[in-house]
């Protein structure tokens, strides 16, 4: 147990604990001074301070009138070095893991939670043998398969040469040329794996303090998914206190689930090379020699294949997150011999694929291409369960304010099966195009048959998915200038001017417009999901009713018909291999540009801020790190000194400020006071993980936490108001909106006109110090800081100067 805060005393210093948003920013600009100090931390996240400012415990008369500034900066979490431009790989994967945590809130319901969970996580497995069928389509099928069976491609390239079935090689039986082939797959799935154990190491490690709820070692072990649904579940063991989601011991220390879902995730991609080479040698063999060895060793190697994929799909839906206690066990047997089981029966595919077999000749597709068809039929099948699921925990406390009623997980879900799709059917579109030459891949007109029907109508509707978002995208459009002209008068009104400035309220109208789009953000995700899931069930219908690609299944329809079909496969495949490229031209200017790969980090400073709680190949959270780093800092700070504390979190860092503060004891958050300017917490978080920042997690959190204010403006299109109202002696967390611009035109504080500065620049208005100073004002008073040893140092453990 932590020592007791100790009673406060007249005097000492108070700390205002600066956290940073999204995109980044450095500890000079934070602490508006070029000489800064760190004071505890490593290059990746750490405390920063004015080099003044460094000893400011020993000198507490010094800060009377004002808190002490310390800046953290976790900026390089999520864009440091280049070889984080390789988590572009990983988008698919860590939209799967957002939807994990959009689950609707709900009470008493640990069934359907745990349902809710299994049916995400089995999304997600979908994803990585999809993202690995992709691989052996790009390598197994369109190169060794089709164009190394065929002689005219392969004599096209060179570097197929020795695998040229004209040759007559030792590699250039269909098998060889498989098994070679296959080293392809099986290094993504090992890149995959290694990218998740590096991160896993590095994030997932860090404890969050203990000692407060529960002991780690206790023997009933960690609490399940079930569990985990809400703290008001009556199901599994009762911490002492009941605390919010966000506030459990275990909540930011997934480790133990994440190396399981590896070991799964990596077990699940060598089954599925393993697969499609079993699956091409089982069908010749049992066509050319039946009865013979290698029938029957390939019968045995299929069988083993189904029994060990049994095993990872009871791995995957046995158990979901710990979180009432803080599991620090790890599975190293099933994290070990798993994925090396699975690792060795490749192998012994591989070593039967390689089998001498003379006759054998490849024609048309690599067997076994109806595995995209049945992926997609599968992920169909579980997001429409998710949406029933969701609807049906939903129902019992409606929120209108909750994103699409609901159904934000499942719809997420859905435009991560699109996005894999896209990404699985672009690398083997421009593949294919690119070892076909001057023939259309599909048309028969070319040097090979091409990939599976179903990617070209997959690509083909893409199309129509672009047409469709059309109308929405107009109707946003035309609600924004409409909304611009109705606030023209609020404008005028908001800054009492006489004598208005048309241009000058047309500018702040539109910017407040214009940020209002962000609430329109679920309609248009509701269109986008629902259209791709209208159109995925089309296309596998198309495809396995035509037999053709999309060109050809329309050639005796009316010549408008087949006019649009021909341009919508055209077009489609141009679109999605534009994406492709743009994509891995993206990814090859943030390893090499910072300014770009701060960009990407945007993306992940959104997308990483959950735990994996779905996907293990995800993005590493971010937050597991900083937040026992915010936590510990406070807890210290309070321990240490008995002062005042002020955590100031801006649009990203709001949110990580509001968990650290959930994870305080009471004692010490009794002395902590928050406050947050340009905040997501409720119109992003509130809206969209509404199980975790819902009205009644804010509330709560208003009622633990010592004082609490919010600033923001109208032409933020991130930040908003919290919704908290006011509550017994507490005022309401949201202070009055704030102008933006400060000044309407000219005046003597201001000569120069003044920018709209939107999500930026909180600190620069006058009301941010007043909210500030307020807070402080209402803190209890600081006790005297303890003293320390001479041999310790004011600066921690480090004070090495970042500027």
């Amino acid at each position: 147990m932590s020592p007791a805060t100790p009673d406060p005393m007249p005097g000492g210093a108070a700390l205002e604990l600066l956290v940073h948003g999204v995109g980044g920013t450095t500890a000079a600009d934070m602490l508006d001074d070029p000489r800064t100090v760190r004071v505890t931390g490593d290059r990746t996240a750490a405390m920063y301070r004015c080099r003044d400012d460094a000893d400011a415990e020993d000198h507490p008369e010094r800060y009377a009138d004002r808190p002490v500034p310390e800046a953290y900066c976790w900026s390089n979490l999520t864009s440091g070095n280049g070889a984080r431009a390789l988590w572009l790989l990983l988008l698919p994967f860590m939209v799967a893991n957002l939807a994990h945590w959009m689950r609707p809130p709900t009470e008493g319901r640990a069934g359907l939670v745990r349902l809710y969970g299994v049916l995400v996580r089995l999304v997600a497995l979908t994803l990585t043998v999809l993202l690995t069928a992709a691989a052996c389509e790009v390598a197994l099928d369109l190169t060794a398969w089709q164009c190394a069976g065929s002689g005219p491609c392969a004599g096209q390239r060179s570097w197929l040469g020795f695998l040229s079935a004209e040759r007559g090689g030792w590699w250039s039986q269909p098998g060889r040329r498989l098994t070679l082939a296959a080293l392809v797959p099986t290094a993504l799935v090992g890149l995959l794996w290694y990218l998740s154990n590096r991160t896993w190491s590095a994030y997932e490690a860090q404890r969050p303090p203990t000692g407060y709820d529960a002991d780690p070692t206790d023997p009933q072990g960690p609490a399940s998914d079930t569990e985990a649904a809400d703290a008001t579940s009556p199901t599994g063991t009762t911490p002492v206190e009941q605390r919010p989601a966000l506030g459990r011991p275990g909540f930011w220390y997934g480790r133990r689930l994440v190396a399981r879902l590896r070991a799964a995730h990596t077990t699940a991609g060598f089954l599925t090379v393993a697969a499609a080479l079993a699956v091409a040698t089982g069908g010749h063999d049992h066509r050319a020699v039946p009865g013979s060895l290698p029938e029957v060793l390939g019968r045995v190697l299929q069988g083993a294949v189904a029994v060990l994929a049994l095993v990872v799909l009871w791995v995957v839906c046995r158990r979901g997150r710990s979180e009432n206690r803080l599991d620090l066990r790890i599975e190293r047997a099933l994290v070990s011999w798993l994925p090396a089981t699975s690792l060795l029966l490749l192998t012994l595919v591989a070593v039967h694929t390689a089998w001498s077999r003379p006759g054998w000749r490849t024609t048309g597709t690599l067997p076994g291409d109806a595995v995209f068809g049945l992926l997609t039929l599968a992920q169909g099948a579980l997001v429409v369960a998710l949406g029933v699921v969701a609807l049906l925990l939903h129902r019992p406390r409606r929120d209108p304010r909750t994103a699409l009623f609901g159904l934000g997980g499942p719809a997420t879900a859905m435009l991560a099966c699109a996005l894999g799709g896209v990404m699985s059917g672009g690398v083997a579109q421009r593949v294919a195009d690119w070892l076909d030459g001057s023939g259309t891949p599909g048309a028969g007109d070319g040097l090979i048959t091409g990939p599976p029907v179903l990617l070209s109508w997959q690509a083909s509707v893409i199309p129509v998915l672009l047409l469709l978002l059309l109308v929405p995208g107009a109707l946003l459009v035309a609600r924004a200038v409409l909304t611009a002209r109705r606030l023209r008068s609020v404008v005028d009104t908001a800054y009492g001017t006489e004598d208005p400035d048309r241009l000058r309220t047309d500018q702040i109208a539109a910017g407040r417009a214009r940020a209002g789009l962000t609430d329109s953000a679920p309609v248009l995700i509701g269109v986008v999901s629902g259209a791709t899931l209208l159109l995925g069930a089309a296309s596998v219908a198309g495809a396995w009713a035509s037999g053709n690609v999309p060109g050809r299944a329309f050639d005796g329809a009316h010549p408008a018909i087949a006019s649009a079909a021909t341009a919508a496969q055209a077009l489609g495949s141009w679109m999605i291999g534009f994406g492709f490229l743009l994509f891995v031209t993206w990814g090859r200017r943030a390893y090499k540009d910072p300014s770009a790969r701060r960009t990407i980090g945007i993306l992940w400073d959104v997308g990483t801020f959950w735990p994996r709680a779905a996907h293990p190949f995800a993005p590493p959270c971010y937050a597991e790190r900083a937040v026992p780093d915010l936590t510990w800092r406070m807890s210290s700070w309070t321990r240490q000194t008995g002062g005042r504390l002020v955590i100031s979190g801006h649009s990203q860092g709001s949110v990580l400020a509001a968990a650290a503060v959930w994870q305080l004891p009471p004692a010490t958050r009794g002395r902590v006071a928050l406050l947050t300017y340009g905040s997501p917490l409720e119109r992003l978080y509130g809206r969209w993980f509404p199980a975790y920042f819902g009205p009644e997690s804010l509330r709560g959190l208003h009622r633990t936490v010592h004082c609490w204010s919010n600033l923001y403006r109208a032409t933020d299109p991130i930040g908003g108001p919290v919704r908290v109202p006011a509550e017994d002696d507490r005022p309401a967390v949201d202070r009055p909106e704030l102008l933006d611009p400060v000044a309407y035109g000219r005046t003597p504080l201001h000569p120069l006109p003044e920018p709209i500065l939107g999500h930026s620049d909180y600190q620069a208005d006058p009301a941010f110090a007043a909210a500030r100073a307020a807070l402080l004002d209402r803190l209890p008073p600081p006790a005297l800081p303890r003293q320390r040893d001479n041999d310790e140092s004011p600066q921690g453990s480090s004070g090495r100067s970042s500027g």
